[in-house]
């Protein structure tokens, strides 16, 4: 009981982490005063954004270091990254120091290299401490990394409302506190023993509550985090929102309590009668249930070859729409990739045009939030649609959980979430385009951060399922280079737009570049528009060529779980 009790304890400690560590999403609402005291252009501006963002690109060197020192050395070396990278750029922005644009660029680069390993240690003490409910365990923590900016907000209100470069101040030291305050939890981990079924049982609805309480911290967030305040009232408001994340701790003390209860007086209630099924117990790891191809593939003349469906020649002609869908297409879920095979396989390269055409737009988008808040003359809401982007964001990366929760009364491949997730980002960008009013910024920022968040957290799990667990941390590296890589790309568009209207706009701070008017970002979120639009056609290709896979998945898990019963 002991061990599992301090499991639950390390949980919350990385829900913590994930909600306090998030510090790039927060870069739009002090972005603006940053390129003021640099006197910098929208691009170089840009430069800075994409630094951030190429932290991902040395995220394998956080499991280099893991490999050689315990995890809690691990977790503060990244809490000092970004205190040293974040408390230079505060001095700087606040004129006690003068540094040269280079050196803020390598700053920038350090701050993002920081969450990139504070991610990587709560993904290794959700793997070590939750092997049976490994996916629920990631994309509840994932989610909280989506409020990072609204509970930003909260406390930058709380102690200077007025001030945009207080939340530098904070991205330094409120990691590090965080790291202080998860030290014991992590240092003390529990060796567990396998759970029995019940014990999966009572672990999934302790997820299923918490999940709960998620929902109503983002509803708290979103409501409080979004509105202005200062003085005592945002002290209470940042107040009930620590108390949201502390709360956790009660939870699985309450349920494993009413268990000894139910067992202490010989109950008739039983936790078998839930109406939801989160993880089967024959479903703990997904290759451990697919390592035999289907017989059917040899019976109908097809040849399967490292997880692949090889037509042979039947002398018929096939659509180009055919041949794109059914080409080597995945004959199952869970094989194994190594990195030379991931490159080769067509169903890698849809997957990664979705992300970058989808989930790394959002989060660009989120960068120059700023800036298109300013341009259309909502510098006041600038924290506003900050809050809203990060609440959004944290509502879709909870709703990736939903296939886990789902599978009982409806299923659907994983693969065809993510194209349904990637819908509302086309109609958030042409929305943009056509109208440049405050309501339509608030309502498109929502949709970007909800498809964007979800496909952040649903994108282990889906690299995971198509291309093997074993492989996951060098495949899922190799997927995510597309986010410096897009922000890099979108980031230099927007900021080329940009500048070239500057000279053309009716008002201008010639001091600092300041583009005001719809001009500034239209040709941008058109361009957005479209290559979203081509994301979201590149995972319904990947949907389709991998549905067939998914489908004999689960026929496997529902024929073992009759045979079972």
């Amino acid at each position: 009981m002991a061990g599992q009790s301090r499991k639950w304890m390390i949980l919350v400690a990385t829900i913590w982490i994930q909600a306090f560590t998030g510090t790039n999403f927060d870069f739009s609402a002090y972005s603006s005063d940053l390129k003021s005291i640099l006197g910098i252009s929208q691009v170089q501006l840009n430069y800075l954004a994409v630094a951030s963002d190429l932290g991902k690109v040395f995220g394998w060197s956080s499991g280099l270091a893991l490999l050689y020192l315990p995890l809690w050395v691990v977790l503060f070396m990244a809490a000092f990254m970004g205190f040293f990278g974040y408390g230079l750029q505060w001095l700087v922005i606040r004129n006690i120091i003068s540094l040269p644009y280079i050196l803020v660029f390598l700053l920038c680069l350090l701050a993002g290299c920081s969450i990139c390993w504070f991610n990587t240690v709560c993904f290794v003490l959700c793997t070590q401490n939750f092997p049976a409910n490994r996916p629920l365990a990631l994309s509840l923590t994932v989610a909280f990394n989506g409020v990072s900016a609204a509970l930003y907000t909260l406390a930058g209100n709380a102690i200077d409302s007025s001030s945009h470069e207080i939340y530098l101040l904070l991205n330094a030291f409120i990691p590090l506190i965080t790291s202080i305050a998860a030290l014991i939890p992590i240092i003390r981990q529990p060796s567990l023993d396998p759970l029995p079924p019940d014990g999966v049982r009572r672990d999934s609805l302790i997820f299923f509550i918490l999940n709960f309480l998620a929902i109503l911290t983002g509803i708290y967030l979103l409501i409080f985090g979004s509105s202005t305040s200062h003085g005592t009232r945002a002290l209470l408001l940042f107040a009930g929102a620590i108390f949201l994340l502390i709360f956790p701790l009660c939870i699985p003390g309450m349920v494993y309590a009413r268990a000894w209860f139910h067992r202490a007086v010989h109950s008739s209630l039983s936790l078998h009668g839930s109406g939801f099924i989160l993880v089967d117990v024959d479903d703990l790891e997904l290759h451990k249930e697919l390592i035999t191809r289907e017989s059917s593939y040899h019976e109908n003349g097809d040849e399967t070859v490292y997880g692949i469906i090889k037509q042979k020649d039947s002398g018929e002609k096939e659509g180009c729409c055919d041949t794109v869908v059914k080409k080597d297409q995945l004959a199952m879920l869970g094989e194994e990739h190594p990195a030379s095979m991931l490159i080769r396989r067509l169903d890698f390269w849809l997957y990664y045009i979705a992300y970058i055409c989808g989930g790394t737009i959002g989060l660009v988008y989120s960068n120059n939030l700023g800036q298109i808040a300013q341009s259309l003359g909502q510098s006041s809401n600038t924290t506003t649609l900050v809050t809203l982007y990060s609440s959004f964001s944290f509502f879709g990366r909870l709703l990736s959980a939903a296939p886990d929760y789902l599978r009982a009364k409806i299923y659907f491949a994983r693969t065809a979430w993510l194209t349904i997730a990637l819908v509302p980002t086309p109609i958030a960008f042409f929305l943009l385009a056509a109208s440049g009013n405050g309501v339509a910024l608030h309502i498109s920022t929502a949709l970007v951060g909800l498809s964007s968040g979800f496909i952040f957290a649903a994108a282990v799990s889906i690299t995971a399922e198509l291309f093997g667990p074993n492989s996951l941390g060098v495949n899922h590296n190799i997927l995510i280079t597309n986010i410096p890589i897009g922000s890099l790309v979108y980031g230099i568009l927007a900021a080329i737009v940009y500048d070239s209207n500057v000279s053309s706009s009716l008002n201008i701070a010639t001091d600092s570049g300041v583009c005001m008017g719809r001009q500034c970002y239209f040709l941008t979120f058109v361009w957005w528009g479209c290559l979203s639009v081509l994301g979201l056609t590149s995972s319904l290709l990947l949907f389709l060529r991998t549905r067939h896979a998914y489908d004999q998945f689960e026929l496997k898990r529902v024929s073992s779980i009759t045979l079972l019963y």
